[in-house]
């Protein structure tokens, strides 16, 4: 069997792998250029991250298997950055604030001999409308820091959720049961009795 790579540094993802089971045989950060493509799609940008970090990773190690991922946030037609500094964040929570968005979670697996699997989880995600003391709160905590959006679910951000539909573990940036089809129908994972 070969070994499983993740083609990811985010610590989420790991947790994530962990809850099925799973535990890559190495961690390898992909580093490609995030900047989307002019005009580009959420749903089309969030396959082609995930997409490309794995060709990167799998280029480099071609008799192992590579798993990545790509979560994005999307108001309409628009993806959202990850929140580098407090300005990022609260342009993101203003915008999400009282509205209904997308958190679409794309993963591919590169397997030796090139063959590639991909899955695109969605879910949808509406915010409370936010009062300024309560995003003032959450800038404040710094959970923001590097999340597709400014916020992470997992967190105090939950509080603020009014409802969602779709994947959790895909809203927090792998979508669990994509993933865990992908590893079964590769043979990475034994199939249950």
């Amino acid at each position: 069997m070969p070994k499983l790579i993740l083609a990811s540094a985010s610590p989420r993802r790991q947790q994530l792998l962990a809850r099925i089971g799973i535990t890559a045989d190495a961690i390898i950060p992909a580093d490609i250029d995030e900047t989307p493509n002019k005009a580009e799609l959420p749903r089309v940008y969030a396959r082609r991250m995930a997409a490309e970090k794995a060709a990167v990773i799998a280029s480099q190690h071609p008799d192992d298997a590579v798993l990545s991922g790509d979560t994005v946030v999307a108001a309409g037609r628009r993806i959202l950055p990850k929140a580098e500094s407090e300005a990022d964040a609260r342009y993101c929570l203003e915008l999400l604030s009282g509205r209904r968005h997308m958190v679409l979670s794309a993963v591919t697996l590169m397997l030796p001999g090139g063959r590639a699997l991909h899955r695109l989880s969605e879910s949808t995600v509406t915010f409370k409308r936010l009062h300024a003391e309560e995003l003032e709160a959450y800038i404040a905590g710094g959970e923001w820091q590097g999340k597709a959006g400014g916020y992470a679910i997992q967190g105090s951000a939950e509080a603020l959720i009014r409802s969602m539909a779709g994947s959790y573990s895909g809203i927090m940036g792998l979508p669990l049961y994509e993933t865990r089809s992908m590893l079964l129908s590769a043979g990475l994972l034994p199939r249950p009795a």
